[in-house]
């Protein structure tokens, strides 16, 4: 049986070594290197300052896939993509070569030990819902952004 394609949202984020070039080859392998998945958009690239984590400055970003994948075999893959670029878990929040979070899988709600869809933190995190807002604006609610204005992002590249 052929699944339907779904339109699921991922953040990316890095901030060990070139945490830019790390961020661009992930898009790039999100639209090659993921089966039955192609990238469909993705944001600029911005800057953020880490929340609840340590280390330099975060490079962000958000893309959005057509994927055939059910939720938990794309976010098995993603992690497979995160220990490709070197992720290593050491602590809660450590710094990150590659950090890939599966936010939304179409219109879907998941609560298992392994997957909460949507994401539960996102809608506090400026780092994720600028970008989206960029490539999804109905996906964010513009109130709850400009209550994360404290939050430092910039935009550094598209």
């Amino acid at each position: 049986m052929v699944r339907e394609p779904v339109l699921a949202y991922v953040a990316l984020g890095a901030n060990l070594g070139d945490a830019q070039a790390a961020v661009r080859h992930a898009l790039a392998a999100l639209d090659q290197d993921l089966p039955e998945t192609h990238r469909v958009a993705a944001s600029a690239l911005y800057r953020s300052a880490p929340i609840d984590a340590q280390g330099p400055p975060f490079v962000n970003a958000v893309a959005a896939l057509s994927t055939r994948l059910p939720a938990p075999v794309l976010l098995a893959e993603l992690q497979r993509l995160e220990r490709l670029a070197g992720r290593e878990r050491p602590y809660h929040h450590a710094p990150r070569t590659l950090d890939l979070d599966l936010l939304l899988y179409g219109d879907g709600r998941i609560d298992s030990p392994a997957l909460t869809l949507p994401h539960p933190r996102m809608v506090d995190r400026a780092f994720v819902l600028l970008p989206l807002a960029e490539i999804a604006p109905q996906r964010v609610d513009r109130a709850r952004l400009a209550e994360l204005a404290h939050q430092s992002i910039e935009r550094i590249g598209s």
